[in-house]
């Protein structure tokens, strides 16, 4: 912005010193700082939409028009003016000309916040609901994950999520209405790929993709949690549940010292991020049977059973990475953050063994309960995370295996990939789990 009569910064500083001392509940001093601005330099656009953003405040429409008409007009290339505008226009009850100024201000920058809420409440007004829906999903794909949104527009940005939301509700009763004839064509029952696909098409469902700290495997599909008949071997790990829930308690009994916290970053100043409370921490341990393609010939001669049962799985050997197996005990009120694995090329097994109420898994979009002796297959560099909001510890089988769609070239190939990169630095990476 320019201004002929008086340098840009001494503007903008009494202007920014009038808001500080209106949000500190000094009106006075912030009226006195916004005149002392607009003698200065009566003209300067930042003042003119100061002043008009005051008299909206005071519910004078007709004066703030003015001033935000006088504002575009000695700065066009300013979207927040041309939104500012449009809202003295909506508040006159002039709705073509609101248009037009929430266009001017998305010509000139598309992702702009208020211009997209005002857009689609001015196109709700006319009774065209879908179409202020769709509006509106573009103004919230605007806000970054996890942003504050801005106190000027949570109103707006509430009402924005509830007309998509339900315009989602009505999208997937009509979608449904038309597939339910299509299934019955083809036998009737669940078509569970499909269902996920409608779910995150109408907002039902958040879409996760594999996000591996170390490695990524093109070409795998993303499944959160695998079908369970793709692993028929499964059948006789079950089958030992018992026996391995037997060992553990042995263990929780007899060698409470093999327990370790599974979260153990050394205290070097690595950025732990969501590991800040559980590193180094016993409330969540674990006791390593393999621990990255170490065996521990204690723990397994502890728990002979359990290495019998883990020798039978599809394990992914790759020194100095794999296999991982281990039992895991989770503390009551512990909460494991969302997190991903390290990569695809692998997934990971639960057999839950000792389970209270109040225990769950979420892994993407998918959140289930553990059941004793019902184990689950899933992709760990998908996002996911766990709780215990019981009263007591929770305990299950942890292992990783190779991930089904890679050929035996393929494991072989990466197999000694990652022995390269171990070998080339020592170890992986630091602060690589």
């Amino acid at each position: 912005m320019n201004s002929a009569v008086v340098d840009d910064g001494t503007v903008l500083r009494t202007l920014q010193a009038s808001k500080a001392a209106s949000a500190a509940g000094r009106g006075n001093e912030s009226d006195q700082l916004l005149a002392r601005a607009a003698q200065m330099a009566p003209g300067h656009p930042a003042v003119l939409n100061e002043l008009g953003l005051r008299m909206m405040q005071r519910g004078d429409a007709p004066k703030a028009r003015e001033l935000f008409e006088r504002a575009t007009q000695a700065d066009p290339g300013h979207p927040s003016l041309w939104s500012n505008l449009a809202a003295s226009l909506n508040a006159l009850g002039q709705p073509q000309a609101e248009m037009d100024a929430i266009e001017k201000a998305l010509a000139l920058e598309p992702r702009h916040l208020s211009a997209l809420l005002q857009k689609g409440a001015l196109i709700g007004t006319r009774g065209d609901m879908r179409n202020a829906a769709q509006i509106f999903r573009h103004a919230l794909d605007t806000i970054p994950p996890g942003a504050a949104v801005p106190a000027s527009v949570s109103a707006m940005v509430a009402r924005a999520r509830e007309v998509v939301r339900l315009d989602n509700e009505a999208l997937a009763a009509a979608i449904e209405a038309r597939l339910a004839g299509v299934r019955d064509e083809h036998g009737g029952g669940r078509f569970k790929r499909v269902e996920r696909c409608i779910e995150i098409l109408t907002g039902q469902r958040k879409r996760y993709q594999p996000d591996p700290t170390f490695m990524y495997f093109p070409g795998i599909p993303a499944v959160e949690f695998f079908d369970r008949a793709d692993f028929p071997w499964l059948d006789e790990l079950e089958a030992a549940t018992e026996a391995i829930r037997t060992e553990l308690t042995t263990v929780l009994v007899a060698d409470r010292t093999g327990l370790e916290p599974y979260i153990a970053y050394p205290e070097k100043g690595l950025p732990l991020d969501q590991w800040k409370e559980l590193n180094q921490s016993r409330r969540w341990s674990a006791y390593f049977l393999w621990n990255q393609s170490v065996p521990n010939a204690e723990h397994l001669a502890r728990c002979p059973l359990t290495a019998a049962a883990l020798a039978k799985a599809p394990q992914c050997h790759v020194p100095g990475r794999g296999p991982t197996a281990f039992f895991s005990i989770l503390d009551s009120n512990t909460h494991i953050p969302p997190h991903t694995g390290v990569t695809n090329t692998r997934l990971t097994v639960h057999l839950p063994l000792i389970v209270p109420p109040n225990c769950a898994f979420r892994v993407g979009g998918e959140t289930r309960e553990w059941v004793p002796g019902q184990a689950w297959v899933f992709d760990d560099t998908i996002e996911h995370e766990a709780w215990n909001r019981s009263d007591v510890p929770r305990a299950i089988l942890i292992f990783d295996i190779w991930n089904p769609f890679l050929s035996a070239a393929e494991r072989d190939l990466i197999r000694a990939a990652t022995d390269v990169v171990v070998t080339y630095y020592g170890s992986l990476p630091e602060g690589l789990p």
